[in-house]
């Protein structure tokens, strides 16, 4: 039983390093993915703002009330994608700046709150690959070690009551 233990420890490290090298790499592309969507959406909002500035002193929220307040139903459906292409790049705005704080909330938002649509789009295309950097390993070496005293703890407890009544 002990050789299985040791093997168990040694295959749970490795999963957990192999894992956790992973994470990082995600986490880069999730970043990417969203700067990427936040350039594009701004891009997409660029004549909107030319047509805001000459008309309505820069203020996109205006120009999107004029266009809705229209008697014609074509730039009133319009004030409305304008609209929506304006919420999505004020989340992705938000998103981004929030991603680009601090470490611990890059990897906060890039698996417990993010941009959905991205998130899954990232996850569709992520090439698993090994990036070698302090971080990568760091995160590695601590996920494995966790995954292999998690492991350890659960092997312990499963052989307790076995132990105990061999004992008896």
């Amino acid at each position: 039983m002990a050789i299985f233990t040791s093997y168990l420890r040694i295959i749970l490290l490795i999963i957990g390093v192999l894992a956790g090298i992973q994470l990082p790499g995600f986490v880069d592309q999730y970043g990417k993915s969203l700067q990427a969507h936040l350039i594009e959406s701004d891009r997409s909002l660029d004549e909107f703002r030319d047509e805001a500035e000459r008309f309505f002193d820069g203020s996109i929220e205006e120009l999107i009330a004029h266009y809705q307040a229209s008697d014609d139903k074509v730039f009133q459906e319009g004030g409305q994608s304008i609209g929506a292409i304006y919420q999505r790049n004020q989340q992705l705005k938000q998103a981004y700046t929030d991603f680009s704080k601090h470490a611990w909330n890059a990897y906060q938002q890039a698996f417990f709150t993010p941009v959905d649509d991205i998130q899954r789009e990232v996850r569709a295309s992520f090439s698993y690959t090994v990036k070698l950097n302090p971080g990568a390993i760091l995160f590695g070496l601590v996920s494995g070690l966790l995954l292999a005293i998690f492991g350890e703890l659960i092997v312990r407890l499963m052989v307790k009551p076995f132990r105990q009544s061999s004992r008896s």
